[in-house]
């Protein structure tokens, strides 16, 4: 694990605090041990709480540190309850975790309607329903973020080849884009990040990347965008994607 520092405690002293969206398994639930492993607390969500995950075995381990939420960003009707629950919690970064994918070498037009909506819907609108209805738990100078890739940048698509993926994140590229529009005023930071191709369930055996060399850079990401208002789209070293 990394040793940056956590630069961005709070004035006020308390533990700074990371709600993972999520964070179950895989990419999720590494940045969550990278928060706590840093000093941070963590709330990381799951579809179901009764069903033992590798998030599970990280609360064990930290001391209450790490609360579990019931979280499926595809049911709306999770929101309001977690909210009610959050009530007394304040967050330094709030960050989305979230990718499906389907018919990778299938072109656009020939895509079935309900693996369109899947992946559209589970990729760019129920990530914006979180950021939404969990904004308000932010710090004014906070950090909102999700989970993107670098097959959402228009200028980068030069071959085609999983497209209604490519599209679903260029659409939460868009939609982040407004809702960072929307606070312009404020001092929040708000980010994209594009982690590259890392061997995860999503990502498969042969990615070039492992999770124990990709997850430090990307929390380093994270931290060093606090404090800094606006919208970035960054890559894995931290450069700017091209839109």
């Amino acid at each position: 694990m990394s040793s940056t520092a956590t630069e961005s405690t709070p004035t006020d002293r308390r533990p700074p605090t990371a709600l993972i969206v999520g964070a179950s398994r895989g990419l999720g639930h590494a940045m969550a041990a990278e928060f706590l492993d840093r000093g941070w607390h963590v709330i990381g969500t799951v579809r179901d709480t009764t069903a033992r995950t590798p998030l599970h075995d990280l609360a064990d381990a930290a001391d209450g540190r790490v609360t579990i939420e019931r979280l499926d960003i595809n049911e709306p009707d999770h929101l309001p309850p977690l909210h009610e629950r959050l009530a007394d919690r304040r967050l330094d970064v709030l960050f989305v975790n979230a990718g499906i994918t389907n018919n990778e070498r299938t072109p656009i037009g020939a895509v079935p309607v309900a693996d369109f909506v899947e992946v559209m819907v589970t990729n760019a609108l129920s990530p914006m329903r979180v950021v939404e209805a969990l904004e308000d738990f932010v710090a004014p100078a906070g950090l909102i973020g999700a989970m993107t890739s670098g097959q959402g940048s228009i200028t980068n698509n030069t071959t085609g080849g999983r497209e209604v993926y490519r599209g679903s994140k260029a659409a939460l590229n868009m939609f982040m884009r407004s809702f960072a529009a929307r606070q312009a005023d404020t001092r929040r930071a708000f980010v994209l990040l594009a982690p590259g191709w890392i061997r995860t369930e999503l990502g498969g055996p042969d990615a070039p990347f492992t999770m124990e060399e990709s997850v430090p850079l990307l929390v380093d990401i994270l931290l060093s965008r606090l404090g800094t208002p606006g919208l970035a789209y960054l890559d894995r070293n931290g450069e700017m994607v091209p839109w």
